[in-house]
């Protein structure tokens, strides 16, 4: 398996994860997994692309991928849609409240950070599919 099937399926299982939080009304724990899918997915896009978003430690900030992801694949490449570049900032700051205020999340704002990943998640997988 690629190292970009391997964070794909981080991504996805990341997904799953949020839809289950979702169906159980967790919603703060389904906002954490929605951004972590998102995360992943976009690790797996850059890798794909050529790009090695990953430090020589095996890490790189947050805002790092995320300005890789719709900077070099969105803007420069136009690889994604252009409607994709505000989901990791979105979904990492309704992640950070969830996880670090005592703000609760919504079902709505939930369901829209499901809705965002899904979205980037189906179509980093649609471009890993179409380069195999």
């Amino acid at each position: 398996m690629t190292e970009q099937r391997e964070w794909l399926d981080k991504a996805e299982q990341s997904l799953r994860g949020a839809e289950s939080e979702f169906a159980n009304q967790r919603y703060d724990n389904a906002a954490n997994r929605a951004y972590y899918a998102c995360f992943h997915a976009a690790i797996a896009a850059l890798i794909g692309a050529g790009e090695h978003p990953l430090g020589e430690k095996g890490t790189r900030s947050h805002s790092a991928i995320q300005a890789m992801f719709a900077g070099l694949l969105i803007r420069r490449r136009k690889i994604y849609p252009a409607d994709l570049a505000s989901v990791l900032p979105d979904s990492y700051s309704l992640r950070d409240q969830a996880d670090y205020t005592i703000t609760v999340t919504s079902e709505l704002e939930a369901k829209r950070a499901l809705d965002k990943a899904r979205r980037l998640v189906n179509a980093v997988g649609r471009e890993v599919k179409r380069f195999r």
